[in-house]
């Protein structure tokens, strides 16, 4: 644990990651191999996918709004960092807000993970107080900022490129309902069928993914966090 070379990650998180690096870029041209976690602290799966990338040859951009957050980034990719350097590669750590990215990259990248930000209601097994934390209003303030870094990733993603949308929420006021309001008000992006690439990624293992294209997991049914996913492409 203190060398880095293993961490605790619970396995929907790891899903997550596994799944958004299975999906096939259709991007070309230099934006091929640069892949990008928009909301990257504290690091979890920043750290899965600095490896993931390493292993493709990809370079990775890890971006947290949060200095602080920033730093434990940066402390649990230094050894992947190092890994890549010696594979040739780069992962970098960024401190910026991700709403910014769509602007000032756009179509700079062929994988973007947008682990937003979210109420965590999907985590409640293992941090029981949040129950008592947590008000309807959360939602509201959530909201906006949920579709805005969506909308950012998507403009940040190349043609053929895939954005996977992540929260560690049941509630569809912070899933379905974000990504199918943010893809219905643009017409170059196409919602993918996750399920086979979590299927994928567990090995046959995952049962009971329901009717996509979105991925629920659910703590009483597979055993993980409340995770959600949607994959898409940029057309």
């Amino acid at each position: 644990m203190r060398d880095g070379r293993a961490a605790v990650q619970d396995e929907g998180s790891q899903l997550v990651a596994l799944a958004l690096a299975a999906v096939p870029s259709e991007a070309t041209g230099v934006t091929a191999g640069r892949w990008l976690d928009l909301c990257a602290g504290p690091g979890g799966k920043a750290g899965l996918l600095a490896v993931l990338a390493s292993a493709a040859g990809a370079d990775l951009v890890a971006n947290e709004v949060s200095e602080h957050r920033a730093d434990l980034v940066r402390a649990t990719l230094a050894p992947a960092i190092a890994a890549a350097v010696e594979r040739g590669s780069t992962i970098e750590v960024r401190t910026g807000d991700g709403r910014d990215y769509g602007a000032e990259e756009p179509g700079a990248y062929d994988r973007v993970l947008v682990d937003a930000p979210c109420t965590g209601l999907g985590a409640l097994r293992r941090r029981p107080e949040a129950r008592w934390r947590r008000q309807p209003g959360d939602l509201t303030a959530l909201g906006p900022l949920q579709r805005d870094l969506l909308r950012s990733a998507l403009d940040a993603t190349a043609p053929g490129g895939v954005v996977g949308y992540a929260t560690c929420s049941p509630h569809l006021a912070e899933t379905s309902f974000v990504v199918r309001d943010v893809v219905k008000r643009r017409d170059d992006v196409e919602i993918l069928d996750a399920r086979p690439f979590f299927t994928q990624a567990s090995n046959g293992a995952l049962i009971d993914l329901g009717n996509g294209p979105f991925v629920q997991l659910w703590p009483h049914v597979h055993g993980t966090d409340g995770m959600f996913f949607a994959l898409l492409r940029r057309r």
